[in-house]
């Protein structure tokens, strides 16, 4: 009776599909795939980089937080978006930023956005997709302004205009209607911020405030909270109740302080000899 083989054959290898299909028809459902939520975008004008970010970071169904910094720090002249898991977002830049500092005093020399986007894609690739970072690269060196998308899987795109996250189809066609080359920094700062207000009002992961950032030849400008427009209202009445209003049917206080009774072993021996 002949063994199968340990080693997989040649090319690719179909039996997760069948393992899927079979599953499917026992009745259990396969698993769906999450929307990590934010609208990240950037544009070239004439002068540099435009870089803009939603604020709301999302637990599921869950807004987690409202205000929260999307726009990561990289180098003085190099800043990163970040969509996807928070946590792998934070720590990939963070991680590359110091590397890039490294570089930097390794090489007696400003660094270039080409490199932090070579170090950023070789790092995803060699986790084939399981950092969940999607990146919006920008930022302006020796060579020019450059702007750079890298998403999870390692590939990357360098373009006029770029958007990523969940709610970047809806900020794509703003830029896409929009955009001209050699725009003028008021014009291109609200054609961003538009950007980003239409993914916020089209798309449920993202939501909250607009941040930018200006990135020029000579100065880093990190706008925090730029446009804000989703502003809660004051109350056109103040509810307030007297105590007592709400009753309740029992009520049970724990003692938090633990008590111990020590007993001293030992004590009683002969004293140590100290002459």
């Amino acid at each position: 009776m002949s063994q199968q083989s340990g080693f997989c054959s040649p090319g690719f290898d179909f039996s997760n599909s069948v393992r899927n299909n079979f599953l499917q028809e026992k009745g259990i459902p396969l698993p769906k795939a999450t929307s990590t939520g934010t609208t990240i975008v950037g544009c070239l004008f004439k002068d540099g980089i435009i870089l803009g970010a939603d604020t709301r970071a999302t637990e599921g169904e869950i807004i987690a937080d409202k205000n929260c910094e999307k726009i990561h720090y990289i180098t003085e002249s190099i800043r990163c978006c970040g969509a996807g898991t928070a946590a792998d977002t934070e720590f990939t830049t963070a991680s590359i930023s110091s590397n890039m500092e490294l570089h930097a005093l390794s090489t007696g020399r400003k660094p270039r956005v080409v490199t932090v986007m070579t170090m950023l894609k070789q790092y995803l690739f060699q986790y084939q997709g399981h950092v969940g970072a999607a990146l919006v690269l920008g930022g302006v060196d020796s060579t020019g302004p450059h702007l750079f998308t890298i998403h999870p899987h390692g590939s990357t795109d360098k373009l006029p205009y770029v958007t990523m996250g969940s709610g970047s189809l809806a900020a794509m066609a703003v830029f896409e209607s929009s955009w001209k080359p050699n725009m003028e920094r008021n014009d291109a700062l609200a054609l961003v911020s538009a950007a980003v207000s239409a993914g916020i009002f089209n798309d449920l992961g993202s939501g909250s405030n607009v941040d930018a950032c200006i990135i020029t030849a000579t100065q880093t400008e990190m706008l925090r909270n730029f446009v804000k427009p989703n502003e809660r209202v004051e109350k056109e009445r103040h509810y307030t109740f007297r105590r007592g209003t709400t009753a309740w049917k029992s009520e049970n206080i724990r003692d938090l302080i633990v008590n111990e009774d020590i007993t001293l072993v030992g004590a009683t021996g002969d004293a140590m000899d100290i002459s």
